[in-house]
């Protein structure tokens, strides 16, 4: 009798990816769930979530501003989700840790979201009067990579690259060039859009639009959010604190830089 052939080793650790599942905290889970949510409900043929809530510059009005809130949140099918996803859940879940649950559902269901769409509007429709659609969470994969670039610049201002030294802020744009040149249907215009946003709340001029402590302190006190809500982050218990130089538990390689550019996702373009 002989011994059945034993099974290849998984590529990844399945306890450490559910070790790493239980702890994200709780923005993170609710957008992860929102983005699938609105993928299954495009297998439904009564009305086009795409078409519904995808950011296009001739159909935004004064009924229709929600769309630069869902655009981020839509996708074009199953493979565009579920890159979006690998490549903004650690950011994301990086973000959350370091700004609290509040102040991150307040900035990305504000500044972060309509900013980056003004901006895309903007250019697209005003200056080359052009009628494209986007949709995807890249535009926070972008986004935050943009910011962390800034912070990674203050403390490692460049890394080499052959005997050529790179300013460590320019690296997400090194990456939206080629995710354009890779990967087909996807916004260049709404990628740069991110990145520079993501500049702007990385140098701090965003701060102005960030809910003050003492009001998220009083809210969290008076609503028990920490007791009543499990993987909830309160102010806190943010980690590393709101505009602090981006801390590293890794010490530099032999040219004593570093790199913020780890995950990547694509925003869809719609149209030709």
């Amino acid at each position: 009798m002989t011994t059945p052939a034993a099974l290849p080793p998984l590529p990844f650790n399945p306890g450490r990816v559910r070790s790493y599942l239980v702890r994200l905290p709780l923005f993170t889970r609710l957008v992860l769930l929102v983005i699938m949510a609105f993928w299954l409900l495009e297998f439904q043929t009564i009305w086009s979530v795409v078409q519904w809530g995808s950011l296009i510059p001739n159909e935004i009005g004064l009924g229709t501003m929600y769309r630069l809130n869902t655009y981020p949140i839509i996708h074009t099918g199953f493979f565009h989700a579920v890159l979006n996803i690998f490549a903004l859940t650690p950011l994301l879940e990086r973000f959350e840790a370091e700004h609290g649950t509040l102040t991150s559902i307040a900035l990305f269901l504000g500044p972060l979201s309509t900013f980056p769409a003004g901006l895309y509007l903007l250019i697209e429709k005003g200056v080359l009067h052009r009628n494209t659609a986007v949709v995807g969470s890249s535009v926070w994969v972008f986004l935050l990579l943009g910011s962390e670039a800034i912070r990674t610049f203050k403390s490692h201002p460049y890394f080499s690259l052959g005997p050529y030294k790179i300013p460590t802020w320019t690296s997400p744009l090194f990456a939206c060039v080629v995710v354009s040149i890779l990967m087909s249907n996807v916004s260049f215009l709404g990628h740069l859009c991110a990145i520079a946003v993501g500049y702007l709340f990385g140098l701090g001029y965003l701060k102005v639009f960030v809910p003050p402590e003492k009001i998220l302190r009083w809210i969290e006190g008076k609503l028990n959010l920490l007791g009543r809500l499990p993987h909830y982050v309160s102010v806190d218990q943010k980690t590393f604190g709101r505009y602090g130089v981006l801390p590293s538990t890794n010490s530099p390689g032999p040219s004593g830089n570093q790199t913020p550019m780890s995950y990547l996702g694509t925003t869809q373009r719609l149209g030709p």
